[in-house]
C-alpha cells in the first residue's frame, strides 16, 4: 500500500521560510516523478514543483522559480520542499503526490499540510 505523508506545514511570518517534507512508502519510485501541489481556500489545486525520482530532474510553476526548491533523498525516500521568502499568498494546504514518470495523472496522494503565511 503505497503511502505519501506531509509534514513539516505551520504558521510563519512573510519573509519567513519552511522545508516540507514527503515521505514515500509501500512500492519502489523508481521511474515516478514525485510533485507537490498546492490548493488555498476556494481556489483549484495548483500544480508547485516536480522531480524525477531517478534523475533529480526538476521542473517548477512559473510563480514559485527562484523561491521553492524541490529535491529528494532516495536513502530516506523523502522528497522535500524548501520554501523561501513566503508570501502571504502561499497561504494554502500542500500536497505531495506521485506518478509513473511516463502517465498523465498523479496516482498518489498525501493528506497534506496546512501551511500559512502571516502578513
Amino acid at each position: 500500500q503505497v503511502q505519501l505523508i506531509e509534514s513539516g506545514g505551520g504558521l510563519v511570518q512573510a519573509g519567513g521560510s519552511l522545508r516540507l517534507s514527503c515521505a514515500a512508502s509501500g512500492r519502489t519510485f523508481s521511474n515516478y516523478v514525485m510533485g507537490w501541489f498546492r490548493q488555498a481556500p476556494e481556489k483549484e489545486r495548483e500544480f508547485v514543483a516536480r522531480i524525477t525520482w531517478n534523475g533529480g530532474v526538476t521542473y517548477y510553476a512559473d510563480s514559485m522559480k527562484g523561491r521553492f526548491t524541490i529535491s529528494r533523498d532516495k536513502a530516506k525516500n523523502t522528497v522535500y520542499l524548501q520554501m523561501n521568502n513566503l508570501k502571504p499568498e502561499d497561504t494554502a494546504v500542500y500536497y505531495c503526490a506521485a506518478k509513473w514518470g511516463a502517465g498523465t495523472e498523479y496516482t498518489y496522494w498525501g493528506q497534506g499540510t496546512q501551511v500559512t503565511v502571516s502578513s
